[in-house]
């Protein structure tokens, strides 16, 4: 149940960071909207994660990571923003340190 509201609190902030994008600094409405509900339903999912047990390291490292990874091939494939060879590697980098995190968490 953990990992379903942190999927829910990861879903939440890449759509809200992606309307803040689509938003033009918050001269359109609705995806203004979305921003503040997203982020909203984001802490929200987050909090009840953490309150059912999961670390909090462990917690934000994914939700990091992945958002990190999701919103970087959103804006790559839809919203004509580059993704660099280093680029890239960067997102697994993240990736790979939210893995030690997990792996050194289990120990």
């Amino acid at each position: 149940m953990t990992f379903l509201l942190l999927v829910l609190a990861i879903a939440s902030e890449v759509t809200a960071t992606v309307s803040l994008k689509l938003s033009e600094g918050f001269s359109k409405l609705a995806p203004s909207i979305v921003v503040v509900v997203g982020y909203a339903g984001a802490f929200f999912f987050l909090s009840q994660a953490l309150k059912r047990g999961m670390s909090i390291g462990v917690a934000y490292g994914v939700w990091s990571a992945i958002g990190v990874a999701a919103v970087a091939t959103i804006g790559a494939l839809f919203l004509d923003e580059g993704l660099t060879p280093v680029q890239i590697g960067g997102i697994g980098l993240v990736i790979l340190g939210v893995l030690a995190l997990e792996l050194g968490a289990a120990h």
